[in-house]
């Protein structure tokens, strides 16, 4: 069986979720494959957009690495062209869309359907070509792939997707990174709350700051990641709100930064109106930091009973929720405990065994 993957986005410098996905997802299945014997029948051609580092991922006589340079529309002209001339017995798209041809039956992973919930928190253009490639991958694809039984859900309902043709494979995650003894970041307070994700309006930021204002006895709110569309009026509600000084916006933090920031942070909070998954939630049980989150998209199947969980975009529960996790202290150890036992439910060995699986299936 020769399996053909997009590995385009594993080569990307500051990966989101999506880019880490795919690269965790295509490094557990390789290692399956040399773990069970099964690269005897089964062979892998990765394709890329541009040379991946030695050591991104295992190495094979049965791997084989394509690479297509082209800056433009790589996926529907570069990917789709190479495909055509030597098509595999079974195209896998982790991060991205079906080829707009291909010769190969093509499994897609979908990941966030979010712009059908908050079509106003995306550009009209964004929008459009979401829709439309989720779409296109809807009809034309074998199978799909959700993250969750709410993507699940989402893909049935609006795209009419068969009951059948689409299976919820949780993706893994390796807590490894969290653990441990991490030195406290260098100019921080000694007490904060942390959020971790694009600073945009569908993350809650905005009903976020209004509940922090109300609680005036919180510690320093920490907000890391890059400004998003839109993301304007959340730094203007701290000036109006006068959080100048309870406030900080830290921008894009490194990976091997995140450990240390969840670590010493009084508790984690994530707002969000809908998510497709939520590592940042699984970051920080890993790390044994308490969780307050939304009960937003996929949040719930996520969190489990590992955070406390309130309504999304509800300022009144959420000050609640902040006030509680600040002030219980039983609360917060019980949280910690049952985030780590939530982890077990997510492993990349495991959703590579369900993928090989459905990859089977499906031929």
């Amino acid at each position: 069986m020769l399996i053909g993957v997009d590995a385009s986005r594993t080569t990307v410098s500051r990966r989101t979720g999506t880019e880490a996905y795919a690269l965790n997802l295509i490094r557990a299945l390789l290692a399956a494959g040399q773990a069970d014997g099964e690269d005897q029948h089964r062979r892998w051609r990765l394709y890329f957009r541009e040379s991946p580092n030695p050591d991104l991922l295992p190495h094979s006589e049965h791997i084989e690495h394509k690479i297509i340079r082209l800056p433009m529309l790589w996926t529907h002209l570069g990917l789709a062209a190479e495909i055509a001339r030597r098509p595999p017995e079974l195209l896998f798209i982790p991060a991205h869309v079906r080829p707009l041809w291909s010769k190969a039956p093509a499994v897609v992973t979908v990941h966030d359907l979010g712009y059908l919930h908050f079509p106003e928190s995306h550009p009209r253009r964004q929008r459009a070509y979401l829709d439309w490639s989720t779409k296109h991958s809807a009809r034309h694809c074998q199978h799909l792939i959700a993250d969750s039984q709410a993507t699940r859900a989402d893909l049935i309902e609006h795209y009419r997707v068969p009951l059948q043709n689409v299976t919820v494979i949780y993706p893994g995650f390796d807590p490894q990174p969290f653990v441990g003894e991490f030195q406290r970041p260098a100019g921080l307070p000694a007490e904060y709350l942390l959020y971790v994700g694009t600073i945009h309006p569908r993350k809650g930021l905005l009903q976020l700051l209004a509940a922090f204002s109300n609680v005036p006895e919180a510690p320093t709110l920490l907000l890391v990641g890059n400004p998003g569309w839109l993301s304007a009026p959340i730094y203007q509600s701290v000036q109006e709100l006068k959080l100048e000084g309870r406030v900080r916006f830290l921008g894009y933090v490194p990976d091997s930064e995140l450990p240390a920031l969840y670590r010493h942070a009084h508790a984690f909070v994530f707002p969000s109106f809908y998510e497709g998954f939520g590592f940042p939630i699984l970051e920080a049980f890993a790390a044994g930091t308490p969780v307050l989150c939304s009960d937003g998209g996929s949040l719930p199947e996520v969190a489990g009973e590992a955070a406390l969980i309130v309504p999304a975009g509800e300022v009144g529960t959420l000050s609640n929720g902040l006030q509680r996790i600040l002030s219980d202290r039983d609360l917060r150890a019980g949280l910690v405990e049952r985030g780590h036992e939530q982890l077990k439910n997510f492993s990349w060995e495991k959703a590579a065994a369900e993928t090989l699986q459905l990859f089977e299936s499906v031929l």
